[in-house]
């Protein structure tokens, strides 16, 4: 896919699969080491559905690489970030660096 990916610390839970709910401390970075976004300095993880699509898929491709617990690197090209087009305050053809912690994962249980 074009993802640099790199475990700083392997985690020792289950690994990310798709539709399981990943509970992840980031931080987003522009490849000068510029943060953009981070949730580190807060309490606050983000939480959602592995593979679901609605997130940068370079970062929903690395997280889905880590096991609970884990601590990574990884490096997405623009082309699994926002592409040719970008966004109104992002340019076209940005890479980013993102900085990740799985704290949590619940495994999928199937439909309900």
């Amino acid at each position: 896919s074009g993802l640099y990916y790199l475990d700083l610390t392997v985690g020792t839970g289950p690994l990310a699969e798709t539709n399981d709910t990943a509970y992840v401390f980031y931080a987003m970075q522009y490849l000068s080491g510029s943060i953009f976004d981070t949730n580190f300095e807060t309490t606050d993880t983000l939480i959602f559905k592995v593979n679901e699509g609605k997130l940068i898929p370079g970062f929903e491709e690395g997280v889905s690489y880590m096991r609970e617990g884990g601590k990574s690197i990884f490096l997405a090209p623009s082309s699994l970030a926002y592409g040719s087009t970008g966004t109104y305050y992002i340019s076209p053809y940005t890479p980013f660096i993102f900085q990740t912690h799985l704290v949590k994962l619940v495994k999928y249980q199937g439909k309900k």
